[in-house]
């Protein structure tokens, strides 16, 4: 079974424009004399590799360890695009995909293809830019998907996989009452 790593090296991460890089500092170090090396992290729970929660933009909504873990783990359908696709396109992908689709090249959920997204039912959406939704307003697409409770997975490194059937793993740390979290997300050939 081939095993894909779709996920970004955090301290080498893509961060969301305004958001702190990842950085760490050793605290101790076994080679300096101590016992053992022990690394203390900084990071935004959405730096790198991530999954936002419905409290992330609204505002009774789950945070990252309510989340139904059912919608982050199983069979995913992996779809690659060269450019932006229209709805039309999208509802021909999701006519035939699983509950959870990963969206390869340049894609941004737009709010048509966001109300494409909530009539076929999608348990979770995976894109490899840091934000689902358009950079210059992102808040009406994460409100509309996170209230529906659709997974967003957000920063994905799919250069490896090639578009397909796939058993995804991708469930985030369970950081109590966070907005998101970081996720290592793999892909398992079917």
């Amino acid at each position: 079974m081939k095993i894909y790593d779709i996920t970004q090296e955090v301290f080498t991460s893509a961060v969301y424009p305004g958001d702190e890089k990842p950085s760490y500092v050793r605290n101790s170090s076994m080679e300096k004399g101590d016992v053992c090396n022990v690394t203390v992290i900084t990071m935004c729970a959405h730096n790198g590799t991530h999954m936002d929660a419905p409290f992330h933009f609204v505002k009774d909504g789950k945070t990252i360890d309510e989340l139904n873990l059912y919608h982050c783990v199983g069979n995913c359908t992996l779809k690659a695009f060269d450019k932006q696709p229209s709805a039309e396109e999208l509802r021909e992908v999701l006519k035939h995909s699983q509950k959870k689709l990963l969206l390869k090249g340049p894609v941004v959920i737009t709010m048509e293809l966001a109300r494409c997204i909530l009539e076929y039912d999608l348990e979770l959406i995976g894109v490899e830019s840091q934000s689902v939704a358009p950079l210059e307003a992102p808040r009406e697409v994460h409100v509309e998907l996170l209230e529906k409770e659709v997974v967003l997975l957000e920063g994905l490194k799919l250069d490896e996989a090639e578009e397909g059937e796939y058993f995804l793993v991708a469930a985030p740390v369970k950081l109590g009452g966070c907005d998101g979290a970081p996720v290592r997300a793999i892909l398992m050939e079917l």
